[in-house]
């Protein structure tokens, strides 16, 4: 495909392309936009940058980042053939961001220094606005509030060094970590393993899975030896296995149908509304990585009651961003666990279905049957 570069780009009133500008953009591959913004896709997972020469997605699949973090912060991982994260840093990597929140983001990256995250109110008066306005900025912005922006940072940091080659010591002072343990206590949910096997790019890691059936189709269900990793459904065996290897490409990946039944159960149990949803059920231990914010809307999804629903914003208001509906969407989008975790309960602001990553059909019957069970 010829590259064409676009004219000067339409702008929103916070210098951000506007998405029809930015969806044209990504059709050309114009490398002019590279740094401008970043656009993730949604069946797949991952964020690129406006050139990635990967195979084009479809328009219903994108969304568009002003930043590397606010891709991350969104649950989103870096694509691996244009390496977006890695694009420099020279200043005009926030151009899609308002003028504070783009030199607050300068200033917290800048004073991200051990275990004490620099001065909310410090960062705020320095840009001009109160701690509270500058969280809401971020909020509406990003997705996440400056100090879940600042984990975000550090592990974002952590992560790339690791791959990079850095020893495990080396990577978690760099990135602005004060001491060792600070990292293996939320390795889980920064990196879904051990420092160290993430640094093998998961090499080692055994994931044992199963697939059984339901009245939904097919389900697969995938374990660490800490707990579910994932929980797909689908129509077909061979389509839920190449998910799966796609999200762990270096895990020593193996069927195993007996050790796995009992969580199978409990997978079921909730598919079938036999027992509430619960992010720390026992029966159904989570080894799923997420940020924070993502953790926020999921445990929130489980908090809603079986049969009904919630509009994206409405969910937004309820874990305190009301400003965050559209970061909300995506972090239902990258539900790794349907059923345990049930974004099937998110709408869209007119109550309509809107999408689910696993088929909107399928979430049309699981709402029904939830309904069907909660009057009888």
């Amino acid at each position: 495909m010829a590259l064409a570069s676009l004219s000067l780009p339409s702008l929103s009133p916070t210098g951000f392309p506007d998405p029809e500008t930015c969806w044209h953009a990504v059709q050309k591959r114009d490398r002019a936009f590279n740094g401008r913004f970043w656009f993730s896709v949604k069946s797949t997972g991952v964020y690129c940058l406006p050139s990635c020469a990967a195979r084009p997605p479809l328009r219903k699949n994108v969304a568009f980042h002003a930043s590397p973090e606010a891709a991350e912060a969104a649950g989103f991982r870096a694509c691996k053939r244009c390496k977006p994260g890695e694009w420099p840093k020279d200043g005009h990597a926030e151009a899609g961001l308002s003028k504070p929140v783009a030199r607050a983001t300068e200033l917290f990256d800048a004073a991200i220094d051990g275990d004490t995250p620099p001065s909310l109110t410090e960062v705020a008066r320095k840009v001009g606005l109160t701690a509270n306005t500058l969280s809401k900025h971020f909020v509406a912005e990003l997705g996440v509030n400056p100090r879940d922006w600042m984990v975000a940072r550090k592990r974002a940091r952590f992560r790339k060094a690791l791959r990079a080659g850095e020893t495990v010591a080396g990577a978690l002072y760099g990135a602005g970590y004060g001491s060792p343990s600070r990292v293996y206590e939320h390795s889980d949910k920064a990196l879904g393993m051990t420092p160290a096997t993430y640094a093998k790019g998961g090499a080692g890691a055994q994931i044992d899975y199963t697939t059984v059936d339901s009245d939904y189709g097919r389900v697969l269900v995938a374990a660490t030896r800490k707990g579910i990793a994932a929980v797909f459904l689908g129509d077909n065996d061979r389509a839920l296995e190449k998910e799966l290897k796609d999200d762990f490409p270096a895990a020593e990946i193996a069927r195993n149908d007996g050790a796995l039944s009992t969580k199978v159960k409990g997978v079921l149990a909730r598919l079938y509304g036999r027992k509430p949803t619960a992010l720390d059920a026992p029966d159904v231990p989570l080894d799923i990585v997420g940020t924070a914010f993502q953790w926020k809307v999921w445990k929130a999804l489980t908090e809603i009651p079986a049969g009904q629903t919630r509009t994206y914003g409405e969910i937004a208001q309820a874990i305190g961003a009301p400003k965050s509906a559209r970061a909300v969407g995506r972090a239902c989008a990258t539900n790794q666990a349907g059923g345990v975790i049930p974004c099937h309960r998110a709408v869209g602001s007119s109550g309509a279905l809107t999408g689910y990553r696993w088929g909107v059909a399928r979430k049309e019957r699981l709402l029904a049957d939830e309904r069907r069970r909660s009057s009888t």
